[in-house]
């Protein structure tokens, strides 16, 4: 698309030059301003290290690959890098099955190169949030090891064990089920009894009932925060805790789960799922967190229900808990501004400020965001111009900024344990349900340029997931020469981002008397001014009904009355 030809914004160097006013109206008002921590205002890059960049040629990311490509985060404007687990593990879930806290797979790096990765982000005036995994280990950790020898050992309870039923106790000792469906129980003959796990069998949940667990947990915290990291993101976190009773789930008639249900299989997930105490838990790792300071660390949870029952991580009986949550029904709501509204309505209700909602239509477990706008690079536009003038921390994975889709890799040929455990189920049922079940494809490498392996690794070493085939029109250095391509319209509202404040952590208001079934728009303002977001989310012209001010940013070539199909604006009210 054509740039902006407005007199704001025509030339680089007139944006430049506004972008420096704005910077000196905001940094004016700044002494009037409510003072936000840093991570209120963030905008955060999710990199799954094993597809970012192979530096050592063996095909698969690694944390040296990430140092390499920090300026090329910063240059896009994001402030914050969330990183995906890359802690010693045998690999069956790609690191989030961790068998040493303190370690570093050897694949990814060492720990001397994991801790200059942590002084390069820094260096660069950037944060980095590392990916906890509290709710289970490996199988393979040396804690379960000793856990499943016996009854007896030192750490016999350190995991959920208990006794089975029937004869010879090898009956499931109550009907709970894993996320995935199935049984959440596995018999151990070694110890001749279950463990619980709430994912895959492989990963086996921790008992944090028992006190030396979870203080052998809050050191690992402890170690990393000292080590500078600067917070987490908590997998599986409303996993925590189960109902110390055992009582058997009620049955209900939902088969598939949903990000704000989680209840599903034909069952109620009602003892292993939001457990109370997994809400006061939050409690007590922010009492840990908070035991370091300058700057202040974050924590951001995975979790599943709805918004109310979520809030509770935040906020339990008027105790502090994460500071964030993730708020998934980003991920399968309707491309339509009447959904878009109503999604919105309900963050702002349950999460109104010093709460902040998490916008985040990508991760590496879902279906990449680009793929289920249509691949329209029109729609993508408008979807950044939301995720970073909303009012919430935007989360982007790695390539969205490209438009990088989804890839097709059959069922038969993934090497995601998640797939292999479905892979009786018929491809085509699959894609006619419009789901992914293979998270292979959400997470191929990095298209960085049109040579071999899209510049992710060596030419002469195979990347360890094919390279999307789209990678010789989709990459960054052909998008990077291209001024009105996506990855250069992520830089314009990414730095225009940093410089208005009332995007960062401003007052937001929907425009109710511009909503209509085809526009979205709101109002962000605070003591810099006020800015108004228009979107068109319709394959129609619409005229909307709204007057002055100085449009600082178009998704389209266009400035006039009429807003082009898909288009988006931000206009500044003085």
């Amino acid at each position: 698309m054509r740039p902006m030809k407005n007199r704001c914004c025509r030339k680089s160097g007139r944006y430049l030059l506004i972008c420096c006013l704005l910077g000196f109206m905001t940094t004016s008002a700044a002494g009037n301003a409510k003072a936000y921590p840093w991570w209120c205002a963030t905008t955060v890059y999710q990199i799954y290290p094993r597809s970012f960049f192979d530096s050592s040629g063996d095909g698969i990311g690694d944390l040296q690959g990430i140092i390499e490509k920090l300026d090329y985060i910063r240059e896009l404007g994001f402030e914050t890098i969330w990183i995906s687990p890359f802690f010693k593990s045998p690999q069956q879930d790609f690191g989030y099955d961790i068998s040493d806290y303190y370690d570093i797979a050897p694949e990814y790096g060492d720990m001397a190169t994991c801790e200059r990765l942590i002084r390069a982000v820094h260096q660069r005036g950037m944060k980095v949030v590392f990916d906890l995994v509290m709710n289970h280990t490996s199988a393979e950790h040396p804690w379960f090891k000793d856990s499943a020898l016996s009854a007896y050992s030192d750490r016999a309870d350190w995991y959920v064990w208990r006794t089975g039923k029937g004869k010879n106790n090898r009956r499931p000792p109550n009907n709970w089920k894993s996320v995935l469906g199935g049984s959440a129980w596995i018999y151990h003959p070694q110890r001749k009894q279950f463990y619980y796990a709430a994912f895959l069998p492989f990963q086996p949940d921790l008992n944090y009932y028992n006190p030396q667990v979870k203080e052998a947990m809050f050191d690992v915290v402890r170690f990393w925060l000292r080590k500078g990291v600067d917070g987490f993101r908590l997998d599986m976190f409303n996993a925590i805790y189960e109902d110390s009773s055992f009582q058997d789930n009620p049955f209900c008639l939902r088969l598939i789960p949903s990000e704000e249900n989680p209840d599903g299989f034909f069952q109620q997930y009602r003892y292993n799922l939001n457990h109370e105490k997994s809400f006061a838990f939050a409690t007590e790792l922010r009492a840990v967190v908070e035991e370091f300071h300058e700057p202040e660390r974050f924590l951001v949870g995975e979790v599943f229900g709805p918004p109310a029952t979520l809030k509770r991580f935040c906020d339990y009986q008027g105790r502090k808990g994460l500071h964030a949550v993730f708020l998934f029904q980003t991920l399968s709501v309707r491309f339509t501004a009447p959904a878009l509204r109503a999604l919105v309505e309900s963050f702002e209700k349950e999460f109104p400020d010093p709460f902040i909602p998490v916008y985040a239509f990508s991760n590496h477990d879902r279906k990449r965001s680009f793929s289920r706008l249509g691949e329209s690079m029109e729609k993508a536009r408008l979807l950044a111009l939301f995720q970073f003038t909303v009012r919430g921390i935007p989360f982007t994975y790695y390539g969205e900024e490209l438009g990088m889709p989804q890839s097709n890799i059959p069922m038969r040929a993934a090497k995601d344990p998640l797939a292999q455990r479905f892979r009786w189920i018929p491809q085509f049922l699959i894609r006619w349900a419009g789901q992914s079940l293979n998270r292979d494809e959400c997470r191929t490498p990095m298209l960085w340029n049109d040579q071999a392996h899209a510049g992710f690794c060596h030419p002469a070493c195979t990347p360890w997931l094919p390279v999307s085939d789209c990678y010789s029109e989709i990459n960054v250095e052909r998008q990077k020469a291209d001024e009105h391509s996506l990855l250069n319209f992520y830089k314009r509202i990414l730095h225009l981002r940093r410089q208005i404040t009332a995007l960062q952590t401003g007052r937001m208001e929907v425009a109710s008397h511009l909503c209509s079934t085809r526009i979205f728009a709101y109002y962000r303002s605070d003591e810099s001014g006020k800015y108004l977001v228009i979107l068109n989310m319709s394959n129609k012209s619409v005229k909307p009904a709204y007057s002055g001010g100085e449009l600082l940013l178009s998704t389209h070539a266009s400035n006039g009355a009429f807003m082009q199909p898909w288009e988006g604006r931000l206009v500044c009210f003085h």
